[in-house]
């Protein structure tokens, strides 16, 4: 699992012509959604290594990262001649990269794949570092592989067409990863402006953020132990998201990760006397840019329900990451009922 470099692009063409290589163009299949099909397969249209390439096209949003839509890929790769040597390049945000990662992870066994990450989001998250999967039984990522692609492709100039949501949801993430890395890292994300964005800035927070999650996945590539930092703020965070599905309220999975940050750093506080400094910075960039998602005590016995399907849970204790100063992380750290119920009363107290 050691072929991934994340590369990014300033000219997408020629990162597509140099990503695709020797490939022939009947053999590579396009995966896109409603969204990338009308806004990012154009760009990347007219290349000759592409000319005869399949263009499979599944409906935008999470909801559609499951089963059936797998099926239907794999239905159509089977019924276009697609072999072992055949390419997919999967070009889209956090879905598109999940489910065509996985489909052509599993499909005779394996077949190559590129990710191109035309969303903030996928780009720092889920088109980076091998974990492919689908939705099932309304619990996210149920199912999947670790497989890395043979690249990524990452184009910033994708990200201005997003609104000020979806950026803010991908920030979320790298705010993770500045935390769990250096006092460094974190000082250029949290003083980054999330109302006037400043793309030239981010395309190098971009950049320095990705290195970050390369350096920990080169590390431990199937998360059996330091990979596991990764999932800050993912415990609480998936179970908000989760809920909020159920509820018919959805929210955007940064603002979810976010929400769990702001718990688990709590927690961190709590178990480990993380400083008090980076939990109130945290918690006035989340009120200023996320808002906080409303539930009350009723709902405490669900999130906990929830927590407990978690997949990084390795036995009938719920798994935290956690965290004792910015950089010095706690992994394979448990919490009570009584003091994850304490975490939730200190999150509608804010």
């Amino acid at each position: 699992m050691s072929r991934q470099v994340a590369v990014i692009c300033t000219d997408i063409k020629e990162a597509v012509l140099r990503a695709v290589g020797d490939y022939q163009s009947s053999d590579i299949f396009i995966l896109t959604d409603d969204n990338t099909l009308n806004h990012c397969y154009p760009l990347i249209e007219g290349l000759s290594c592409l000319k005869e390439a399949h263009i499979i096209t599944i409906p935008s949003g999470d909801e559609n990262k499951n089963i059936d839509s797998a099926i239907e890929i794999w239905r159509y790769l089977s019924e276009n001649g697609a072999n072992r040597k055949s390419l997919m390049i999967n070009l889209g945000g956090g879905m598109v990269t999940d489910i065509g990662g996985f489909v052509a992870s599993t499909f005779k066994r394996g077949i190559a794949y590129i990710n191109i990450s035309t969303t903030l989001l996928g780009a720092v998250d889920a088109a980076t570092g091998g974990k492919t999967g689908i939705n099932f039984l309304g619990y996210k990522n149920e199912i999947g592989v670790f497989n890395l692609p043979r690249t990524v492709l990452i184009y910033t100039d994708f990200f201005k067409t997003l609104d000020l949501e979806n950026i803010r949801s991908g920030f979320a993430e790298m705010i993770k990863h500045a935390l769990i890395y250096s006092k460094e890292e974190w000082r250029k994300v949290s003083t980054f402006d999330l109302e006037k964005v400043n793309f030239d800035v981010l395309r190098t927070l971009v950049e320095s953020n990705i290195r970050v999650k390369e350096w920990v996945v080169k590390q431990d590539p199937t998360e059996q132990n330091i990979r596991k930092v990764l999932n800050l703020g993912h415990t609480f965070g998936h179970a908000f998201e989760t809920f909020s599905h159920r509820v018919n309220r959805p929210v955007l999975h940064g603002y979810a990760v976010m929400w769990g940050l702001l718990c688990e750093l709590y927690l961190s506080h709590a178990k480990f006397g993380f400083p008090q400094e980076y939990l109130l910075k945290l918690k006035n960039i989340t009120k200023a840019y996320y808002g906080m998602f409303g539930f009350d005590c009723k709902d405490y016995e669900v999130l906990y329900e929830l927590m407990t399907h978690d997949k990084k849970n390795e036995s009938k204790d719920i798994n935290f990451t956690l965290l004792s100063d910015i950089g010095e992380v706690q992994i394979n750290q448990t919490a009570s009922k009584e003091e994850i119920f304490e975490v939730l009363d200190f999150y509608l107290s804010l």
